[in-house]
C-alpha cells in the first residue's frame, strides 16, 4: 500500500461506526503496511501523562502502565515538537518500551529506529503515536509529510472516539462532567478493574447491567479478589455516581457500637454520647453504602438493617421516631452465607434481602491470562512509590507468577511484586531500569518460581542462538494448535492464548505462519 493508500483508509474508518477499540487497531494495522516498525503505540495524553490505548508488537502488560513525560525524555521530545520526530538511531536516551518488546525483549536497548509524532487537534495536545524498528534505517525514506499527516489523522480519531463516547454517556445519563471527574479520581487512586479475560469481560457486563438498577447486590468471592474494585465500579455505572460511596467494613465493627456506626445516635443516648451524629445511612443518603465483609455484622444489628432494607427508614440510637434515607445496598463477603443462615449467625430473611442481584468475582487462578497485564500495572505502581527507574518482567518471572496458585488473589499479587521490586533494587543506583526474574520471586512463590529461577540463573550458555530457535519453534508449534483448535479463528485463538489479537498476527508473521 503507498502512502496516500493508507491516509485515505485511516480517513475514512473516522466516518465508520466502529468501537474505539477497533477504530484505534485498524489505525495502527494501516499505518504499518507503509511504516515498517516492529513495535508502534498510540497513546492518549492525560494531565502529563501518556496512556496507551492501542499497540502492536508490545508485550501485554505495556497497555497497563502510564509513562508521565517527565521520566521518558522521548516522548517527552516528540510531545514539545511541532513535527515528527525521528531519534538518531544510537541515541542515549532510554526507550519508554525497553523490555517490553514481545518476541525480544531487550531490542530496544541497543541501538535501533525510533519516531513518534505528537498527535495536535488545533492547538491542543492530545497524544502521541510511536514506532520502533530494529532495522536501523527503516524509517529513513519515509515522507515527514506523510508523517505529519498521520499524526493529524490519529489526533483526529482520538478526538473523534472521545467526543462519540462522551455522547452516548450524556443520552444515558445526566451529570457528565461530575461523572467524568468522579471516573478520573478513582482511576488515579487504583480503583480499575483490570483485566481482558473471558471472566473478567462476563463480570464487566453483569455490572453494566446491574448498575443500571437500584437493587441491592451481594459481592461474593474470595479474599484479595477485588470485591470492593466490584463495588465501586457499579457505583460509578449508576444514577448515584454524583453522590457519595459510603464504605463500612463490617468486621470492625465492634458490637457495642455497630447500630451507631450504621444508623447515628443522639446526644446522652449512652456513654460517651456527647453530641448528635449521624450513621453511615445518613451520610450516604442520595448515593450508595458499601457494606464489606456483611457476613460478620452482629446478630443484634441484623434486625434494623432489615428494616432500613425494607422500609427505608432508620432509627438513630435514643430517637423517637423514624426517618427516610434513600440508600442504595451493596455487600460483600467471602463467607458462604448460605451456610451461614443454616448455622443461626445470619438471618435467612436478611440474606434474601442482600441477594437480590448475586455477584461472584472470579479468583485470579480462574483468569490467569490477566496476570501478565496485573504484573505491570503493579510494577508501575511500585516503581511509582519506591521512586525507581523503569521496571521490567523477565518472560521467566511472568510464567513463574501465570503458575503460581494466588491463593490471596490480586491482593497476594500485588504484594509479591512490591516485595520482589523493593528486594530486586538492592545494588540498582536510584533511577536505573528494573528488571525483575523469577529468582526476586522465588522466596514469595511456590516451586515454580524457584523452578523457573534455576533456569534463568543457570551458567550462560553459547548455544544462545538455538535457545532462540528452539524458542521460537515452540512459538510455532503452540500458534499452530491454537489455530486448529479454533477452526482457523486467529481471534480466537489469541483469545485462548491470553493474547491482543494484534499482537498473534504480527507474531504470526514474525514467525511464517502468515
Amino acid at each position: 500500500m503507498d502512502a496516500i493508500g493508507a491516509l485515505v483508509e485511516i480517513a475514512l474508518d473516522l466516518t465508520k461506526a466502529l468501537s474505539a477499540e477497533d477504530r484505534y487497531d485498524r489505525l495502527l494495522e494501516v499505518w504499518g503496511r507503509v511504516v515498517p516498525f516492529d513495535a508502534a503505540t498510540l497513546l492518549r495524553l492525560d494531565e502529563g501523562i501518556l496512556v496507551p490505548v492501542a499497540a502492536r508488537g508490545l508485550k501485554p502488560d505495556a497497555l497497563a502502565r502510564r509513562y508521565p513525560l517527565k521520566e521518558n525524555p522521548r516522548l517527552e521530545i516528540i510531545c514539545n515538537s511541532e513535527e515528527p520526530v525521528r531519534f538518531p538511531a544510537d541515541s542515549s536516551l532510554p526507550d519508554p518500551f525497553d523490555g517490553l518488546l514481545e518476541h525480544d525483549p531487550h531490542a530496544l536497548h541497543g541501538v535501533h529506529a525510533c519516531l513518534g509524532c505528537p498527535l495536535r487537534v488545533g492547538d491542543d495536545l492530545i497524544g502521541a503515536l510511536t514506532a520502533d524498528s530494529l532495522t536501523v534505517a527503516a524509517f529513513d525514506n519515509l515522507d515527514q509529510r506523510f508523517l505529519a499527516a498521520t499524526g493529524a489523522l490519529a489526533g483526529s480519531a482520538l478526538r473523534t472516539t472521545a467526543l462519540i463516547e462522551a455522547l452516548e454517556e450524556s443520552a444515558e445519563r445526566q451529570g457528565l462532567i461530575a461523572r467524568d471527574l468522579m471516573r478520573d479520581i478513582q482511576l488515579r487512586r487504583g480503583h480499575e478493574l483490570i483485566g481482558t479475560s473471558e471472566p473478567m469481560k462476563r463480570l464487566r457486563k453483569e455490572i453494566d447491567l446491574v448498575a443500571r438498577s437500584d437493587f441491592a447486590v451481594l459481592i461474593t468471592g474470595e479474599t484479595g479478589s477485588g470485591k470492593e474494585l466490584v463495588a465501586r465500579a457499579i457505583h460509578g455505572a449508576s444514577s448515584r455516581r454524583d453522590h457519595p460511596l459510603i464504605y463500612v467494613n463490617c468486621a470492625a465493627l465492634p458490637e457495642s457500637l455497630a447500630e451507631s456506626e450504621l444508623f447515628g445516635h443522639l446526644r446522652g443516648a449512652f456513654t460517651g454520647a456527647e453530641s448528635d451524629r449521624p450513621g453511615k445511612f445518613e451520610v450516604a443518603d442520595g448515593g450508595t453504602l458499601f457494606l464489606d465483609e456483611v457476613g460478620e455484622l452482629p446478630l443484634i444489628v441484623q434486625p434494623k438493617l432489615l428494616r432500613a432494607l425494607q422500609e427505608g427508614e432508620i432509627q438513630r440510637v435514643g430517637a423517637d421516631r423514624p426517618h427516610r434515607a434513600d440508600v442504595r445496598i451493596l455487600t460483600a463477603t467471602n463467607r458462604d452465607l448460605e451456610a451461614e443462615v443454616r448455622a443461626g449467625r445470619f438471618r435467612a430473611d436478611l440474606f434474601h434481602r442482600l441477594n437480590v442481584y448475586p455477584l461472584r468475582v472470579p479468583a485470579l487462578r480462574e483468569r490467569r491470562e490477566d496476570v501478565a497485564l496485573l504484573a505491570g500495572y503493579f510494577c508501575d505502581l511500585a516503581r511509582r512509590r519506591l521512586g525507581f527507574g523503569p521496571v521490567r518482567l523477565t518472560p521467566g518471572a511472568i510464567a513463574a507468577l501465570k503458575n503460581a496458585p494466588w491463593p490471596g488473589n490480586v491482593r497476594e499479587l500485588e504484594n509479591v511484586l512490591s516485595r520482589a521490586v523493593l528486594h530486586g533494587s538492592s545494588g540498582i543506583v536510584r533511577g536505573a531500569p528494573l528488571e525483575i526474574a523469577a529468582s526476586h520471586l522465588a522466596g514469595n512463590l511456590d516451586n515454580a518460581a524457584a523452578e523457573v529461577a534455576a533456569v534463568e540463573t543457570g551458567s550462560p550458555s553459547s548455544d544462545t542462538v538455538h535457545l532462540r530457535r528452539a524458542t521460537e519453534e515452540f512459538q510455532r508449534s503452540l500458534i499452530r494448535q491454537a489455530v486448529a483448535a479454533n477452526g482457523g479463528n486467529w481471534a480466537a485463538a489469541a483469545r485462548s492464548l491470553g493474547m491482543q489479537r494484534s499482537n498473534l498476527h504480527h507474531l504470526g508473521k514474525r514467525l511464517g505462519l502468515r
